[in-house]
């Protein structure tokens, strides 16, 4: 039997102000493996994804003018959106809110609404962004402290950037289930997110699959916070990688400050919330995903990403096979097609799809 570590409670600020947001992770150092031996051991049923972790590099000069430049063409929308969410998020819960982002994807938007929300209604609002794993669940430990910190079980809220399949949504009604059968702080489990193109979040920006910046980028929009970890042999919080080494890279605050300072100017947007289609939305994905799968030969559904923000986690981090673009002249794919030529990733186009982006990891196992 492994010897427990470590017991750590306390939250984790990362490159963020403690205002802006708190992590209920504990920081350890593990060893890195590379990207190719961490696909291999995935597959081959080595070790789970959220036991390993890679390094993560400075971001190439082409790649970052490429990043700037989707933050001047985004910025706008993406304060209206947020702003639209706060205000969702205002007409449901009043005037104190917890909001409980899913780190790390969720974490620059929880940011966000946390300003939003305190500009636009002087909320008395709190921002945690906590740990979520596919097949393991949402850290128990994070819902045990938000509860000893007396935040009320009603004004938590579950925030990420977007949905694609659903897998981390199923994963978050099943958790909270779970906890909600076995606890007097019943929370709700709700999600909020700009993004949702799986037609699956509770209260949604936009179903459109556009480029939201902070999707594009790892750690250095993130708080320099890795993904989150689960090792056996820690007990408390998840666990994660601080990337101290990339500060000079880090362009998590800039990131917020830029489409925060238009708030000011800036009236929510209202127009896209949850509608009747969004089983609708969720079906055609799920059909297409089905033919594709067929198409490439591709035998688990967990090698295939949809939406640009989930393409490019594949393409940063993941062994790529290849890359399916709506049109290959869209500005919102233009970061994508600067990843696959680096990767030497064969890129295909698929007018038809009902999204505008899927990459499929490659079978290494083989």
């Amino acid at each position: 039997m492994s010897m427990k570590l470590q017991t750590v409670l306390k939250p984790l600020k990362g490159s963020y102000s403690i205002d802006d947001c708190q992590f209920l992770l504990q920081a350890i150092d593990i060893p890195m493996l590379t990207v190719e031996e961490k696909e291999r051991q995935m597959q081959i049923g080595g070790q789970h994804y959220s036991a390993m972790i890679s390094q993560e590099y400075p971001p190439s000069d082409q790649y970052l003018t490429l990043f700037f430049g989707l933050v001047d063409k985004y910025k706008q929308r993406l304060a209206a959106e947020v702003a639209g969410l706060a205000k969702q998020i205002f007409d449901k819960k009043g005037d104190t809110v917890t909001l409980v982002s899913l780190a790390r994807a969720g974490t620059p938007i929880g940011v966000l609404l946390n300003r939003a929300l305190k500009h636009y209604y002087n909320v008395d609002v709190s921002h945690y962004s906590i740990s979520i794993i596919r097949d393991k669940g949402i850290d128990r430990a994070a819902l045990s402290y938000l509860e000893k910190a007396g935040h009320a079980a009603e004004s938590i809220l579950f925030v990420d950037g977007w949905t694609a399949k659903g897998i981390i949504t199923q994963e978050l009604k099943a958790a909270i289930a779970d906890w909600n059968n076995g606890s007097d702080y019943k929370v709700s489990d709700e999600l909020c997110v700009i993004s949702d193109i799986g037609g699956m979040a509770d209260l949604v920006a936009t179903v459109d699959d556009y480029t939201i910046p902070s999707g594009i980028l790892n750690s250095t929009v993130s708080g320099l916070v890795s993904r989150t970890i689960l090792r056996p042999e820690y007990q408390g919080f998840h666990q994660c990688v601080v990337y101290s080494h990339l500060a000079k890279h880090d362009l998590s605050n800039w990131f917020v400050d830029e489409v925060s300072a238009l708030f000011s100017t800036t009236s929510p947007d209202e127009s896209a919330q949850r509608d009747e289609v969004s089983n609708e939305r969720h079906q055609k994905m799920k059909v297409y995903i089905d033919q594709l799968m067929v198409q490439y030969g591709v035998t688990d559904i967990n090698r295939v990403k949809p939406g640009i923000a989930e393409a490019t986690r594949v393409m940063l981090r993941r062994v790529p096979k290849l890359l399916v673009v709506k049109n290959r002249n869209s500005a919102d794919v233009s970061h994508l097609l600067v990843l696959a030529k680096d990767k030497g990733i064969q890129v295909y186009q698929d007018g038809g799809m009902p999204f505008n982006a899927v990459a499929i990891v490659a079978n290494v196992s083989e």
